[in-house]
């Protein structure tokens, strides 16, 4: 059977999906195609799409869906998605997932398989709550508990400053974490009633996570 190309990638915020998305899309030779990257590439190239993106984002409001539905679909369009993609960020409800599905059959043409980076709620506020970043320009990332600087506070490389994000408090990761509940999580239950949903641990190395994923979507395929 041919590899899985098509595939969409689900998560929770802090499940290391922006990292695994790279890592696979790289392994699987398809394209990854993440919302966000989406949506910086209409607006710097000054589109259509990017400049109506760009009103909903200057004001602070979320992308509607039937915007970041265009954007996917002209993106999924372009000649190096020929032969697969890889989603990340989208569909990001079931609202989405509905019309992505309709689309893709437009294209007489359908997903392969979803992947579902699991973690528990206690590590996702650990892994996010704990990153303290330098406030020089570099910006350099440690965390508190996996990669702890000499002297707390103080970053290794400069110097200077360690503090953490505003949309790095717990407070704020629970909140983004309610969000992914509503609105994200029942679109891995829409999947699973399709036979697409494949969950996997995203607990351990990158690379132990990255093997878990490759394996678990070589076992849909040999499924087929």
């Amino acid at each position: 059977m041919p590899p899985l190309t098509r595939i969409v990638l689900v998560g929770p915020p802090g499940a290391g999906k922006g990292t695994q998305a790279t890592r696979l899309a790289g392994k699987l030779s398809v394209p990854h195609i993440s919302t966000g990257d989406l949506f910086r590439a209409n607006i710097s190239r000054q589109t259509a799409l990017g400049k109506r993106a760009k009103v909903f984002m200057d004001a602070g409001h979320l992308v509607p869906d039937e915007l970041t539905i265009e954007m996917a679909k002209d993106r999924m369009r372009q000649p190096d998605a020929e032969n697969g993609f890889l989603l990340d960020g989208f569909p990001r409800n079931v609202w989405q997932a509905e019309a992505l599905d309709e689309l893709l059959k437009t294209e007489a043409s359908k997903l392969d398989a979803v992947l579902d980076l699991e973690i528990p709620e206690g590590e996702i506020i650990k892994r996010i709550a704990g990153r303290r970043i330098c406030r020089s320009r570099s910006a350099h990332v440690f965390h508190v508990s996996y990669s702890p600087p000499r002297k707390r506070g103080v970053c290794d490389v400069c110097g200077d400053e360690l503090y953490q994000r505003d949309d790095d408090s717990e407070e704020t990761v629970r909140k983004r974490l309610e969000v992914y509940y509503t609105q994200t999580e029942p679109i891995i239950e829409y999947y699973k009633m399709q036979g697409l949903a494949v969950t996997i641990s995203s607990l351990g190395s990158v690379d132990e996570v990255t093997r878990r994923a490759l394996e678990a979507l070589k076992r849909e395929d040999d499924d087929e």
